[in-house]
């Protein structure tokens, strides 16, 4: 069982507040290097609401503050080590500086907005972070920015897997249906971007 499972499990067996609580204490542990999936854990927890586990609207606000809590302690680890930690044999081998230099010039390019852009990249997201927390941005920045990505993504999460938990028998009718032409479409993209990619 991976880790994520039996964290999930820990959170399907919990209700109310230590369920709450837990996640919060999750989402503040990935700030700290914690080996977890932020998104994976959101979504697992969007669909607890289903179950009744947990209701839309706490889950969301607490979510908000542990995800911009997580976010935030990374920019700092940024703000506040940024040049030593690059340094480091070990963060050189998680994160090459040529990566950070390569986000840092993009943060500079487009400003602290690319903050509110940074939440909707996971797989770079804490890279970003990192990197904007570096170049001595201000705190507000990533308060404003990333508290507004946040506001934005964490209900259109919870709502899209209540909406599609809802509807899972409608979808996976209407995938049945169209089954015989969805294979062969997919493969014909596949093509397709691998013919774009050959004669580029």
């Amino acid at each position: 069982m991976s880790i994520v499972d039996s964290l999930m499990g820990s959170l399907h067996s919990l209700e109310g507040f230590p369920a709450y609580a837990l996640l919060f204490g999750l989402l503040f542990g990935s700030g700290f290097g914690l080996p977890i999936n932020e998104d994976i854990l959101l979504l697992g927890a969007a669909a607890l609401t289903l179950k009744g586990v947990m209701d839309p609207i706490p889950l969301i606000a607490v979510a908000w503050f542990g995800v911009l809590t997580a976010d935030t302690l990374i920019f700092h680890w940024g703000h506040r080590f940024g040049a030593r930690m690059l340094q480091h044999r070990l963060f050189a081998r998680l994160v090459p500086p040529r990566r950070v230099a390569s986000m840092q010039a993009a943060m500079l390019r487009y400003g602290p907005g690319y903050i509110f852009l940074a939440r909707f990249m996971p797989g770079i997201r804490t890279a970003l972070y990192f990197a904007a927390g570096s170049l001595k941005m201000p705190y507000r920045h990533q308060f404003i920015f990333d508290g507004a990505a946040a506001a934005v993504e964490l209900p259109l999460l919870v709502y899209g897997v209540r909406y599609l938990g809802g509807r899972w028998d409608e979808i996976m009718a209407f995938v049945g249906h169209f089954q015989a032409f969805l294979v062969p479409g997919i493969l014909l993209l596949v093509l397709g971007v691998w013919l774009i990619r050959a004669v580029r």
